[in-house]
């Protein structure tokens, strides 16, 4: 038999009435909708922030994290949104390794994926209740995204799902801000053929049902740097590369042209310390040609309490069991660099 047919997940419903949000925390939530929407059209000039940890492993050390962004938030709420980066899923080159609260609420037990949708629902609730500060998510897998659809203002599809149908299509059906990646190989083809699907309305299966969306107009581009067929990181966040990519969408007459930065992963060639570097080159293009911050939306960084990373068992409350991030310090001079030159 291919598969072992362990637990039947909950239906959505089940776990909207197990763990409801307040109709308090769902107007500031869509109020913050409102906010980051604005910004991608334009209609806003403030400059978006999407900032945490690599992956969200431990639901009080998240929930410190986003309380300490809420306090830099009003700080700089003239010129910047934060918003928090609550990553559940971790995508794995290989499928090897931890994947994510959504997939093991303790990353030191097996698997668990029913016990981690209650999980990584109670800590984006807690989150919202405790800072103010709806978040964003990444959609590894589309029908996940019912059980967090009232609480996420922002959803980044990543590189190594970006050419995948079921995002693109789910991705149409969104009344939220949705980032599409390049792929890992850089073709910027790709990732804009996927904001013109997602932008499209379109009629498909999902979560057991015939679906009909008609095309998020919210979607846009996120660069974050290629690799070559030899491993080595190809960076795009360059001057020349957001020239380049402005071009294209004005001949691809898209909705909404815009772009994030991705000042991690191979932007930074996976070296957490370069982020403010690779942040601070986004700024002087900017600054080198004003009529580029029309286009050029915002910022993403990897960020938590500590800086660094370590494994699994590792036990430093606050460090990263993934990848790299920056650290608490590091990271508020970094937003209130960013807020200084906008």
């Amino acid at each position: 038999m291919p598969f072992e047919y362990r637990k039947q997940l909950p239906s959505v419903g089940e776990v909207l009435k197990q763990l409801p949000v307040s109709p308090q925390w769902a107007q500031l939530k869509q109020q913050r909708d409102r906010a980051v929407a604005d910004i991608i059209t334009g209609r806003s000039s403030k400059f978006l922030v999407i900032i945490g940890p690599c992956s969200a492993d431990n639901e009080d050390a998240v929930c410190d994290y986003v309380a300490r962004l809420a306090k830099l938030q009003s700080r700089v709420q003239e010129k910047l949104l934060l918003l928090p980066r609550i990553y559940t899923n971790k995508p794995r080159t290989t499928g090897i390794g931890y994947k994510g609260m959504a997939h093991q609420p303790d990353p030191n037990e097996d698997p668990n994926i029913v016990a981690g949708l209650m999980a990584i629902r109670r800590m984006h609730i807690r989150a919202i209740k405790e800072s103010g500060l709806s978040a964003a998510d990444e959609m590894l897998y589309p029908e996940n995204y019912p059980y967090l659809a009232d609480v996420l203002s922002y959803v980044a599809v990543g590189a190594r799902s970006v050419e995948n149908q079921a995002h693109r299509l789910t991705v149409s059906g969104l009344d939220v801000p949705a980032g599409m990646k390049n792929p890992t190989s850089g073709d910027v083809s790709v990732m804009l053929n996927s904001v013109r699907a997602a932008q499209s309305p379109h009629i498909f299966a999902y979560a057991g049902w015939e679906v009909a969306t008609t095309g998020n107009p919210l979607v846009h581009c996120i660069l974050r740097g290629a690799v070559s067929p030899f491993g080595r990181s190809l960076p795009n966040h360059h001057f020349e590369d957001i020239v380049a990519l402005k071009k294209l969408y004005a001949e691809s007459k898209l909705e909404n042209p815009a772009v994030m930065v991705d000042v991690s992963h191979a932007n930074s060639n996976r070296q957490f310390r370069e982020q403010p570097r690779v942040a601070q080159e986004v700024l002087n293009s900017l600054k080198y040609a004003p009529e580029l911050r029309s286009f050029v939306r915002g910022i993403m960084v990897e960020s938590y309490i500590e800086e660094g990373s370590q494994d699994v068992t590792g036990g430093v409350y606050g460090r990263s069991i993934t990848d790299a991030c920056l650290g608490w310090q590091d990271s508020e001079a970094l937003v209130l660099r960013v807020a200084d030159q906008v």
